[in-house]
């Protein structure tokens, strides 16, 4: 506030101007500022000094030192980088404003329009570090004193946009509001510049501005003419937001907050929501602010059970359309859903208010993104040229699980200002553009892990913030396309669509190539001929032939003799799948009656992609050779290792291994309805009279193309058949089972079990059986867990996660030593007392070694930084639970820090939330693309069902024009087992966040336990200890299970790029 004996208005104007929490009062507060000083806003960097000079006064002294130091860097050269540029930015949004300030300081005259003329939106952003400092160094907490005290690393749209908007005001930047842009106004003839059409009609001074830059920040609805953008779609997401009354009671600022919890590996907490409000969802995040800010995934389902929705739709635009929405019912679920989140410590939930006075709550789609192809262009006409870049939701729109819209869009904005700079300094337009693009290529990819870790030497410069960085990395030649002497193009809209047109070089390989693969793959087996790609099959030779010459170690040719062709053939597909990773695609009773050619080529034709790059070597007794592990194999043997753990439990006799050729006889069959037990071994069938039953899916009876196969449990799918039967889900190798009084599949999460009190990971004493390497390569397998046990030790709360770093430490138990290190001392006798080491030393999840009191002086350091004690106020402490300031304080007095730093507190919290959102991050990201290649599976199945009907139906086609056919459809076979082996290896990833999740929990319930004194626990207390301790030992290996198959699969992987060199 002023001081009271100030009788200069303009120190009243300027703490008016500080405290102002309208957009209309920021800008009634600055114009009365100018005015008493009798200056005019805008003009650029020529105001801010003026207003400097002639403000005398005390409280403005610190935000001018702020701004001062970072207008000093050398790049902007005392604002005269870019004295004759005059540039346009289009939108006042968080990208829009940052971009107009780094232009000021730049020295360039900057000029911005906005449509709208309030800030409404309450909705709560994520911070990087990085945005946090830049924010900080343009004096945000002058201008919003709560700005990330304490552990906060977020801030709602409507203060970020506000206190930007205070900075562009002091930097002298332009502003028009109310005003739309619609598109551009080329120069009529030489020696005149380029203009904007905007709407309603601008004041004279606006319409006639001229200029030679245009950024545009005005959202993903908007992209300037000449721009194309390319559409990323997912399955269908329907995100819903909702903003609460913010009271700031003291009931209310002791509600810890949720920087992110996920489905994909915390399924306690989304089963209890479940069963307690109805309401299913994938993920929540609780950010608090202005507003109680949740924000939330929803699935259909539930909205449509619910009455959220009325109707169900296709259309996207229609399933979410204010017509078929229903407000009362949409508000009452986020209520629901926000009051469980936090245990109804809210009291009573009131919504906020949006721009047009309803409840600040709403439904969004994110099933499709857009992403600009090039985020900058040149246009030239009359020799006027103008320099146009996208920053912001217009260049990127970002996936708000991750929170990275902010921080890649300030990064885009900083790339922009370094663009204008090279523009300003004479450089050739496709130079400009070449290294904008170079920049564009590092955005996606970037993240607080991969970027330099002094975020205090972050600027405009490119090298302060991207390690590695190649301005060179595209080159002029290959933006030619981006310079335009006249700008002609309409901005185009791509989708990722299937390329159906004549097959690629080095694509899947033709026919005859793949018979001259597999004729040379079965050379010198007695009784083998392979002349085709049909009938040279039906024996089950061949096939058995096949599959030795990769693996001679799982078949034995001389136990064929005397096998029929459909055990034979039933037994090369068996133990290709166990063994190899191959799926099956046909049934045994199809390969032998060759029913169907073109499964059995597309079989085959995986065979060939997967091992044509391994050596023949001649005759049928060579080498062992290894197995090629990858995850499709590895969450096969997981589901498996599953089903008989579940059959064991229910009481079924899986009467252990039996004799190979019984056991593996078990052949795939898709007319066989109901499934049986999985677990159950099959005798051998006989050969059925039709021949087509196996073109038939398990579930709907409804015929199976190609490409839509789904081999699971000895059945074929539809893949969109093969989903939940309680959410509907699509069900994945390791997280389903087949309900055995129903015969529906269920995800684990939905897997009804009436009978049990206990779930497999919960509460059962006995271990599942891993796979072993055994008579492979591949290593033992996590456990994925099913509906998770609710005991009165469960928290219902987290406020921290594992570090990811700890895929490499495997545990704080320690109990797997380094092969490179001297061996650990021998370990104590008691289990208990080995866990009580190995935790006291230790502290899981926050991100930090276990002994380093180094780490915690350079963090204490980090934190305590300079900075002004009048700016920074009093820190807000963030309220967290006994058990974890218990955990806390054991840490801070064991290692000796509690006196001596005495922001520990603060500092461990800090990281802790930093390494919950890095996780919540990353199973967000894995279930985005997760969703994004079962979207781009649906559009390879009906692309494959087109080629498939043409080839099968065209009798009087050309055999040219069938060849063609067939080769496009192998393609499509290859690209389908592309992208399902990305997707089994995301699965793994999702078994690793899983066992973190798994791990974080035994590990906090064995402390519980450790925490008390010897004296006061009970027999029964000992014994769950005992028990806890063992399943925290199991995990434990797991995630060493885990480790080695990744450590396998990148060993393989360098050998198979070693002999491709070779």
């Amino acid at each position: 506030m002023a001081s009271p004996t100030s009788s200069n208005p303009a120190h009243a104007h300027f703490e008016s101007f500080l405290q102002a929490q309208l957009c209309r009062d920021v800008l009634s507060s600055f114009q009365g500022l100018c005015e008493a000083l009798g200056l005019e806003p805008g003009g650029g960097l020529p105001l801010y000094h003026k207003i400097k000079a002639q403000l005398n006064y005390w409280s403005a002294k610190s935000l001018w030192a702020k701004l001062d130091k970072r207008a000093g860097q050398p790049v902007y050269q005392q604002g005269r980088a870019c004295p004759n540029t005059k540039c346009l930015v289009v939108g006042a949004g968080p990208c829009g404003l940052r971009a107009a300030v780094e232009l000021a300081m730049l020295g360039a005259r900057v000029v911005l329009v906005e449509k709208r003329t309030t800030f409404s939106r309450h909705n709560v952003l994520h911070l990087w570090p990085f945005t946090i400092h830049d924010l900080r160094a343009l004096g945000a907490k002058k201008f919003y004193g709560r700005f990330c005290t304490g552990t906060l690393d977020h801030i709602s749209i409507r203060q970020l946009q506000l206190l930007l908007l205070k900075v562009a005001l002091l930097l002298g930047v332009e502003i028009h509001w109310g005003v739309a842009f619609t598109g551009l106004q080329p120069p009529p003839r030489k020696g005149c510049g380029w203009r904007a059409q905007l709407q309603p009609g601008p004041p004279a001074q606006l319409s006639n501005y001229e200029f030679d830059v245009l950024i545009s920040a005005a959202g993903g609805k908007f992209v300037p003419e000449g721009f194309t953008v390319r559409e990323m779609r997912g399955k269908l997401a329907i995100g819903i937001t909702a903003n609460f009354v913010n009271g700031r009671t003291v009931e209310e600022t002791q509600v810890p907050e949720i920087s992110g919890v996920a489905r994909i590996y915390n399924q306690s907490f989304f089963q209890s929501l479940l069963k307690a409000t109805g309401i299913d969802l994938e993920n929540i995040v609780y950010y608090k602010d202005d507003t109680h800010y949740f924000v939330m995934t929803a699935k259909k389902q539930c909205l449509l059970r619910l009455g959220v929705l009325r109707q169900d739709w296709p259309e996207t635009d229609r399933l979410l359309g204010i017509a078929n929405v229903v407000p009362e019912a949409l508000q009452r679920f986020a209520r629901a859903a926000a009051d469980f989140a936090t245990h109804g410590k809210l009291g009573k939930l009131e919504f906020a208010k949006d721009a047009r006075g309803q409840p600040d709550v709403s439904a969004f789609d994110f099933t499709s993104m857009m992403r600009a192809e090039s985020s900058a262009r040149v246009q030239e006409k009359h020799g006027a040229r103008l320099l146009l870049g996208l920053v912001g939701d217009c260049l990127v729109e970002p996936f708000w699980p991750l929170g990275t819209g902010v921080a890649r869009g300030f990064l885009a904005a900083l790339d922009a200002g370094w663009m204008v700079k090279r523009w300003a300094e004479g450089a050739g337009p496709l130079e400009v553009l070449a290294e904008r693009e170079s920049l564009y290529q590092l955005l996606s990819q970037t993240s607080p892990d991969n970027m330099h870790r002094n975020v205090a030497q972050y600027g405009l410069d490119p090298a302060t913030r991207y390690p590695n960085l190649n301005l060179q990395a595209v080159t002029p030649n290959q933006v030619r396309d981006l310079y335009d002497v006249a700008a002609k193009e309409t901005v185009q809209r791509k989708s990722d669509k299937i390329d159906t047109g004549k097959p690629t070089a080095g694509a899947a390989g033709s026919q005859e190539e793949l018979l001259r693969w597999c004729q040379e793959q079965t050379a010198g087996y007695p009784g083998v001929h392979v002349t085709d790609l049909s009938s040279s099959w039906a024996d089950g030779l061949a096939l058995c032939a096949l599959v030795h010459r990769l693996r001679p170690d799982l078949l034995e040719p001389s136990e064929l003799q005397g096998v029929g062709a459909v055990e034979a053939a039933a037994l090369a597909l068996k133990v290709a799948e166990h063994e190899l990773g191959i799926a099956p695609m046909l049934p045994a009773q199809a390969v032998v009656a060759g029913s169907d050619p073109l499964g059995l080529i597309a079989y085959l034709s995986h065979f060939h992609s997967a091992f044509k790059n391994t050596t023949p070597r001649p005759g049928p007794a060579s080498q062992t050779s290894p197995g090629t592990p990858n995850a499709v194999l590895f969450l096969g043997k997981l589901q498996r290792t599953l089903q008989r753990t579940r059959a064991k439990e229910n009481g079924e006799d899986t009467g252990g291994k039996k004799p190979r050729l019984t056991v593996e006889a078990e052949t795939p069959k898709a007319e066989e309805a109901p499934v049986p037990e999985p677990s159950v071994p099959l005798t051998p069938p006989s050969p059925q009279p039709e021949a087509d039953a196996g073109d038939l899916c398990a579930l709907c009876g409804e015929r199976l193309y190609v490409l839509e196969r789904l081999c699971a449990d000895g059945r074929f799918f539809h893949r969109s058949c093969f989903r939940c039967r309680s959410c509907e889900a699509t069900l994945w190798p390791g997280s389903y089972a087949q309900h055995p009084e129903d015969k529906h599949f269920y995800c684990l999460q939905h897997l009804p079990q009436p009978d049990r009190k206990e779930d497999i990971m919960d509460g059962d004493s006995e271990t599942l059986e891993l796979p072993t390497a055994g008579e492979n390569s591949t290593p033992p397998g996590p456990l994925a867990p099913t509906a998770p046990q609710e005991g009165p030790r469960q928290p219902t709360r987290r406020l921290i996660r594992l570090s990811s770093s700890e895929r490499q430490r495997l545990s704080s138990l320690n109990l797997t030593p380094d092969q490179e290190v001297e061996a650990p001392p021998k370990p104590p006798r008691s289990c208990a007392a080995l866990a009580r080491q190995a935790l006291e030393g230790s502290f899981v999840g926050w991100g930090i070694p276990a002994q380093s009191s180094q780490v915690l002086v350079a963090m204490e350091e980090e934190e305590e930084g300079p900075s002004s004690s009048e700016e920074e106020g009093e820190e807000e402490e963030e309220p967290i639970d006994s058990d974890l300031e218990q955990a806390l304080m054991t840490l801070a007095k064991s290692s000796g820090t509690m006196n001596k730093y005495p922001t520990w507190r603060r500092t461990l919290l800090r990281r802790a939330k930093e390494e919950e959102m890095k996780r919540f991050c990353k199973a967000q990201a894995v279930q985005r693309r997760l969703n994004e290649i079962e979207a781009s599976l649906r559009e390879l199945e009906a692309e494959g069902v087109r080629l498939e009907l043409a080839l099968r139906s065209q009798q009087s086609t050309p055999e040219q024009q069938k060849k063609l056919w067939l080769e496009q459809l192998l393609q499509l076979v290859q690209k389908k087992n592309s992208l399902v082996a990305e997707e089994a290896e995301l699965m793994i990833t999702v078994q690793e966040l899983n066992l973190e999740e798994k791990q974080w929990q035994l590990d906090q319930e064995l402390r519980g336990y450790m925490n008390r004194e010897e004296t006061l626990k009970t027999a029964a207390d000992r014994q769950a200890e005992d028990q806890v301790l063992k399943k925290l030992v199991d995990v434990v290996n797991q995630r060493d299970a885990l480790i080695r198959f990744q450590e396998e699969c990148r060993l393989s992987e360098l050998a198979s790029g070693t002999g491709a060199q070779g």
